[in-house]
């Protein structure tokens, strides 16, 4: 699987979306664990290399639709990572914050709280980080 063009694909562009220290510091941490390691090289290969990857729709509104997908089925965790992403394709944390709110008519106060709440620990965490490279 590593060897393949679009596993390479995939790692560029995962680095390219989350940035060199943040995959570098989840490749030592949860992706050092064999089980997950196996997740993140299927997940390299499969989402980073195909799904991300196709024409269609750009980075930025990629990374919109992620960051709405978690928040409307509760997926906590994903959403910080895709926050993450979202704001180092040119996503504002208003922007942002903005799309959240929206979500609270359509799936919901308690989710669209959740998923602010996990915003406003990334937005901390990103400004407090020396540069989104």
């Amino acid at each position: 699987m590593k060897d393949s063009e679009t596993y390479r694909k995939g790692a560029e562009m995962r680095r390219r979306l989350l940035g060199d220290a943040f995959v570098d510091r989840s490749t030592k941490t949860v992706y050092a664990d064999p089980v997950m390691g196996k997740f993140i090289d299927v997940a390299t290969e499969a989402i980073f290399g195909m799904l991300w990857t196709r024409p269609g729709l750009d980075l930025k509104t990629r990374t919109l639709v992620c960051v709405v997908s978690d928040a409307a089925t509760g997926r906590e965790p994903e959403l910080a990572i895709h926050l993450r992403m979202a704001l180092r394709q040119g996503w504002t944390e208003e922007e942002l914050t903005e799309a959240l709110i929206q979500l609270t008519g359509y799936v919901g106060a308690p989710f669209a709280r959740d998923a602010l709440i996990v915003a406003s620990r990334v937005f901390g965490e990103m400004r407090a980080e020396p540069a989104r490279v």
